[in-house]
């Protein structure tokens, strides 16, 4: 199933293998892998728990 992640971006849900929530220079993004391969990566949060949070939001469109 694809999702929308941004304005340009779907992401097949049905391919990916993992999401990790990675503090990264300008901040927290959550990203996106297919195997050993990252695919996507999210907006900047400012916390953990706003990636967490946005990734459940996510999710609840694959049901």
């Amino acid at each position: 199933m694809f999702i929308k992640l941004n304005d340009r971006v779907y992401l097949n849900m049905a391919k990916i293998t993992r999401m990790k929530i990675d503090h990264v220079e300008d901040g927290i993004r959550v990203r996106f892998y297919e195997g050993q391969d990252q695919v996507a990566k999210s907006k900047r949060f400012e916390t953990t728990d706003d990636a967490s949070a946005w990734i459940e939001e996510l999710l609840k469109q694959v049901k």
